[in-house]
């Protein structure tokens, strides 16, 4: 989710876009021998890599990492489930935070959140670096060596943290047949503990409800625990202050009338946006990977994504659907984001790592890194055309290796090729 926080320093100030172009040339050059610069493409607005196969096509920004478009089903009627935010092509003169100048599909915060205090000297941006700065290329290859999962075609950016020092090596991969983007980040050095986590965020029709969210067994959800949306700056929630529920589809509400609302269909309640945040149930998942769905109920695919829960314990939903009205947001931003992190909601660095009511309840808020030993975050996020009348992911059997399978609450099933047993391989 984006919520900004007010911060103090020079690196608090608005942002401006060309020192962004800026910032990334400067990366290619540092680079030396940056082979991919050549292969950039200017996709709205912001110089991005490619890679591709013929089953899907990913672009990622070399300002901040942003994942995005990505089209699906590139054999038959092609589908581009993420989010690209409505200033991309405005060309603005500056933006209130860096992480909006890309802002689009998915990508990796360290640390993630909004990072309004200091934390031991540390003076993040929200959403930190890795979001922000500019990755260069590091390379091309295939399967394992490359960073992937076994015969998949890779691309390699990497990007040096100068508030942490450290390196984070992005390796995105594509396997034919898989309907799948596999990303890996490798982070070195940035010793300490830190939150962290994706940041996909999915395109929402106008039709409300058209899009059906599920995801796997949950020990505990919860509404933003402060104001998320303030109207002294043009924002506005729907949601209860720091609320609990045990099903998506009754939410405690800020009003007294729907008391409960429906967080599990969206598009909903124009002009809100919210924040919810659920802890998956390992115990449930028996070991096995956590999963977050979203139908596309007009237009017929699914949306997943597959991670290690315990790597990434928690799912925050950003729920923007119009209710933003400063700038660059003005009122027409409609999308929903569907976090996978480890993290107190967006609070950032220091409330997470602090003591804080869900790791007073044993629930893991930050990653304790190890400038000595490498961490590698394994993920996988893809989409998939479902079988007419398929509504809503009830559940996924992963008991096949290579493949698992969407059951929907009407009964209808969908089998996606994807390696869930590599990103239980990630290292943690």
């Amino acid at each position: 989710m984006i919520r900004l926080r007010p911060v103090t320093g020079p690196r608090a100030t608005g942002f401006t876009l060309a020192g962004a172009f800026l910032m990334a040339a400067i990366g290619t050059v540092r680079s030396g021998a940056d082979d991919g610069a050549a292969a950039l493409r200017e996709i709205h607005a912001q110089p991005s890599y490619v890679l591709a196969n013929d089953d899907v096509e990913v672009a990622v920004t070399r300002l901040g990492g942003h994942m995005a478009p990505v089209t699906f089903d590139r054999r038959g009627k092609s589908f581009q489930p993420y989010h690209v935010s409505p200033w991309q092509d405005e060309k603005l003169a500056s933006v209130p935070a860096a992480v909006l100048a890309p802002l689009r599909g998915d990508f990796f915060c360290l640390p993630f959140g909004g990072n309004g205090a200091a934390y031991r000297g540390e003076r993040h941006v929200p959403h930190g670096e890795t979001a922000t700065a500019a990755w260069t290329f590091a390379g091309r290859g295939r399967g394992v060596e490359g960073g992937g999962p076994e015969a998949a075609d890779t691309l390699a950016l990497a990007v040096e943290t100068a508030v942490r020092p450290g390196k984070v090596t992005k390796t995105l991969a594509l396997k034919a047949g898989h309907p799948v983007v596999y990303t890996n980040h490798r982070i070195e050095g940035f010793a300490g503990p830190t939150p962290l986590g994706h940041h996909a965020t999915l395109a929402m029709p106008e039709q409300e409800g058209a899009v059906v969210v599920s995801v796997s067994p949950f020990t505990l959800g919860m509404t933003n625990p402060g104001v998320f949306s303030d109207p002294a700056n043009g924002e506005y929630q729907a949601l209860a202050v720091g609320a609990t529920f045990t099903d998506l589809a009754r939410v405690p509400s800020l009003f007294k009338t729907p008391a409960e609302v429906d967080c599990s269909r969206f598009p909903a309640r124009r002009g809100y946006a919210d924040l919810i945040l659920v802890v998956a149930d390992t115990a449930k998942l028996g070991g096995g990977p956590a999963w977050t769905t979203a139908v596309n109920t007009a237009e017929g695919w699914v949306w997943f994504a597959v991670r290690d829960p315990a790597v990434l314990p928690a799912t925050a939903f950003w729920i923007e659907n119009h209710g933003r009205h400063g700038s660059p947001w003005n009122g027409r931003n409609n999308c929903l984001g569907l976090e996978d992190v480890c993290g107190y909601f967006a609070d950032g660095l220091v409330a997470s790592v602090e003591q804080n009511p869900l790791s007073k309840q044993g629930i893991r808020t930050a990653v304790e890194l190890d400038a000595a030993k490498p961490t590698e975050i394994r993920y996988a996020q893809g989409a998939a055309r479902v079988p007419a009348g398929f509504d809503r992911v009830a559940r996924i059997d992963f008991s096949q290796p290579g493949k698992m399978t969407l059951v929907a609450a009407s009964g209808g099933t969908a089998t996606v090729p994807i390696d869930h047993a590599w990103v239980m391989g990630g290292k943690r």
